[in-house]
């Protein structure tokens, strides 16, 4: 079931569409708990919100204090395939990026270049969240995703 709402604050507001009742809860329940309601803010929560794994490990996720992003999440036990491209998906839009390598211990450098070498298109949007991926990106990027040329407006009329 997929379930809509109105980005509130625009004139030429448009549509968020939502997986299910539970996403939408949560995008207004923890939006309001950032310490900005931002595009940046907005994607990242959007997206964490998709699925229950990455909506009931929010806290150790995202610092909602500091505002941080928390990468080493993603090494934990209850990440699944699926969460852990939401979290990476998320951490793109909100940081416009991977996780720096200085976030990893030194001594693993295996592990840090595979990490930087999964956020891909295809390594992100090869699942069954695309949808709601592509869903973030308009939310984060509204001026190109909803972009009107006023030149082809003029030349209409």
């Amino acid at each position: 079931m997929t379930d809509t709402a109105t980005r509130a604050g625009k004139k030429d507001s448009h549509t968020i569409i939502f997986k299910n009742r539970e996403h939408e809860k949560f995008y207004k329940e923890y939006l309001q708990k950032c310490r900005y309601q931002d595009v940046y803010h907005m994607a990242l929560v959007y997206c964490l919100g998709i699925d229950r794994d990455t909506r009931d490990h929010i806290k150790q996720i995202y610092d909602f204090k500091t505002g941080n992003v928390r990468p080493e999440c993603l090494r934990e036990g209850w990440q699944t395939s699926g969460s852990v491209k939401i979290v990476r998906m998320a951490f793109n839009l909100y940081c416009n990026g991977t996780p720096s390598v200085y976030n990893y211990d030194d001594s693993d450098m295996e592990r840090q270049l595979h990490e930087m070498s999964c956020y891909t298109v295809e390594d992100l949007f090869c699942c069954g969240y695309a949808r709601y991926f592509w869903e973030a990106i308009k939310i984060r990027y509204p001026e190109y995703c909803f972009y009107v040329d006023w030149e082809d407006m003029y030349v209409e009329n």
